[in-house]
């Protein structure tokens, strides 16, 4: 692989973030909401590849494998990259973002994927890799998709550089296997996204008499924006990720500190609670700790039970005292029941090595370490009536064996139909007579009801839905505020969830804030539900010119209605027209005429959104959607425009709050008339 190169690093300037925060802590007062939430501004282009020029545009291979451009097949044009002779799946195309991209941002990155001619379908992926004091790490914009050869595949997804780099880069690779790939029309944008709101109630204040109220962080949620919602709304944080072992032990004896030291030391900094999450799972521990010193895999043989116990010993001595008092709550094991075990015990490496030992270890050490923490068992649908009760049974016989288990904490990954009120007060009944601490640990409320839903923007029906369910559960919490210690969101907001990726490639809208970071209907549904059906819809916006910008953008920069094309012979005209319309849906046709004397082959036709509109499927061409903008590209057959000639293509799409008619119609970036 590549190694880094050295160049100067990228950082936010800490007098923008100190003034970002000081203007949260400024907020003194709460006053009711007037004015609707704010839109963001148009997107901005900050780099985009078409391959068109016949040359690579600085895309690079990451390892021995070719790169080179290709007439085979495009997206749109003439001109694709092609990826040859990759002898391993992480080889792909990468291009140098270091340039373009600043720390804080929240960007899109998009780019289409096909496998060459010939080749069987596989499944692809697009990621940055951030380098950094000689070292390099690997985040995942969009997770495993599949590809195939007979059509292009967008991968969508958007990114926060959270990190000091000395080198940054944005890559396509494949899950598995070496095939051929092609790669066309590379964006990167972001758009100016609306202040966070300051004058709506704050939720810990909301909350304030009821229990504490925490969201799962990493990094990106650290700066800028986003660490100003955090303040705002929260008080304790969960490090969604820091503080496992995967991330603090990678390799025996060698912890590695950087992202958890900097999620406590923000929290300490901003006086925010920290609970600790996870010493114990069976999920991201590092194959060593399961393994012999030459690699054989351990046995339940007495002497590889008492290495991994001593090894269990040494890591959560070192992780829970490197933090002492500045963590107050730990999951000291995560997910260990398996209800469908006749004891209720997950057969995990753990313990199938130590039995309960590596439990009861676990939890001495971490009581000796830090004794006025308060240590928990953490699991996922303890709603469940066989999981919790399983779950109860375990907490009661550790309890009972003089193991200082403190706490059971309730995942809650839930959905908007499941479960139900009255299942989730089953689960916190359960664990009343035995005397311990519960907390909601890691809630988001999915809008997909299964695996086969996929929805291209929050329906808003889903979203009301979502937000009563809100309601209900938080009143249930509220009810329950003797037992309940805190309640803690997996997320701050939906433009960052687990559940854009899992259990399968999606974008979901699981939390209070949206990809904006605005408030939701859910988030009314927790602060006042009179407000659910009541939120204001957002402000008409400024039809802006569609002046291309000196980089060649094709988005807008002015604020000037305007709809005159430039002067010269080349000019279209365009007629939008809704065909039909029902709640949340509708249907329309776009026609485009080339009014100038040129032909336009290989043409693309683009246009803005005002009010939130999604496409969601098209007819006639191939549709792109970057935030507002809509791009349509040809079918084969209709792939040349001439002059004097039309074309006209249909889509479904959905819209919420309003659906006026789109602004800033462009042919090959030339403006078009509308009417």
């Amino acid at each position: 692989m590549r190694a880094p190169r050295t160049r100067r690093r990228r950082t936010l300037p800490a007098l923008l973030a100190l003034a970002a925060l000081a203007t949260t802590a400024a907020v003194t007062a709460v006053v009711p909401l007037t004015t609707p939430p704010a839109h963001a501004a148009d997107p901005v282009v900050v780099r985009e590849a078409t391959f068109e020029d016949g040359t690579t545009q600085g895309f690079r291979a990451r390892g021995g494998e070719t790169v080179a451009v290709s007439t085979a097949t495009a997206h749109g044009g003439t001109h694709s990259l092609l990826v040859s002779g990759r002898t391993a799946s992480w080889q792909g195309p990468a291009v140098d973002l270091l340039d373009e991209m600043t720390k804080g941002t929240r960007y899109t990155l998009s780019v289409r994927v096909r496998l060459a001619a010939g080749q069987s379908p596989g499944q692809a992926r697009l990621s940055v890799q951030r380098d950094a004091d000689g070292s390099s790490a690997y985040d995942q914009v969009v997770g495993d998709t599949a590809v195939t050869a007979d059509a292009w595949t967008q991968l969508t997804g958007t990114y926060v550089l959270a990190h000091d780099v000395d080198g940054l880069s944005a890559y396509v690779e494949t899950a598995s296997g070496t095939a051929d790939l092609h790669i066309d029309d590379f964006v990167l944008s972001y758009r100016p996204t609306p202040p966070v709101q300051t004058d709506i109630p704050a939720l810990r204040e909301v909350l304030a008499d009821d229990f504490p109220i925490g969201a799962a962080v990493g990094n990106r949620q650290l700066v800028g924006d986003q660490a100003t919602l955090l303040t705002r709304h929260f008080d304790t944080v969960t490090p969604g990720n820091a503080l496992k072992w995967d991330a603090t032990q990678p390799t025996e004896g060698s912890f590695r500190w950087t992202d958890a030291d900097t999620q406590v030391g923000f929290a300490v900094d901003h006086g925010l609670a920290v609970r600790g999450h996870t010493l114990v799972w069976h999920q991201q521990t590092p194959a060593w700790v399961f393994t012999d010193t030459d690699g054989t895999p351990l046995t339940a043989d007495p002497a590889d039970k008492a290495l991994l116990l001593d090894r269990l010993e040494t890591h959560v001595r070192t992780v829970v005292s490197r933090y002492g008092d500045r963590i107050g709550v730990w999951d000291v094991a995560n997910e260990v029941i398996d209800e469908n075990q006749a004891d209720g015990l997950r057969r995990s490496r753990w313990y199938e090595i130590s039995g309960l030992d590596y439990l009861r270890t676990a939890f001495r050490v971490a009581r000796e370490v830090a004794p006025t923490a308060k240590l928990y068992l953490n699991d996922y649908n303890t709603n469940v009536p066989a999981k919790r009760d399983k779950l109860r049974n375990l907490v009661g016989q550790l309890r009972a064996e003089g193991v200082p288990v403190d706490g059971v904490g309730h995942q809650m990954h839930v959905n908007v139909q499941w479960p139900s009120v009255a299942e989730t007060e089953a689960m916190l009944q359960a664990f009343v007579p035995l005397g311990v601490e519960q907390q909601i640990t890691e809630m988001d409320v999915s809008i997909y009801t299964n695996e086969a839903e996929s929805f291209p923007t929050p329906p808003a029906d889903r979203l009301r839905t979502q937000a009563y369910r809100y309601r209900d559960l938080f009143d249930l919490y509220r009810r329950y505020a003797d037992e309940l210690t805190s309640v803690t969101l997996w997320g701050l907001a939906d433009d960052d969830t687990w559940l854009d990726t899992f259990p399968v490639a999606r974008k979901d809208a699981p939390l209070l804030f949206d990809t904006e970071l605005q408030a939701k209907p859910a988030y009314w549904g927790i602060v006042d539900p009179t407000r659910i059906d009541a939120t204001p819809s957002p402000s008409p916006t400024v039809t802006p010119s569609v002046t291309p910008s000196q980089t060649g953008s094709p988005y807008p920069t002015g604020n000037t209605p305007s709809s005159t094309p430039t002067s010269g012979l080349d000019t279209c005209r365009v007629t939008y027209t809704v065909t039909n319309q029902w709640p949340g849906g509708f249907q329309a046709t776009v026609r485009i005429t080339n009014t100038g004397v040129q032909a336009h082959p290989g043409w693309s036709l683009r246009w803005f959104f005002r009010d939130g509109q999604r496409v969601a499927q098209l007819w006639n061409g191939s549709v792109r959607q970057d935030g507002d903008m809509v791009t349509v590209t040809p079918a084969s057959w209709n792939a040349n425009l001439p002059a004097g000639g039309t074309v006209e293509v249909g889509f479904l799409g959905s819209w919420s709050s309003a659906n006026n008619p789109p602004i800033g119609f462009t042919l090959d970036r030339l403006p078009c008339v509308v009417g």
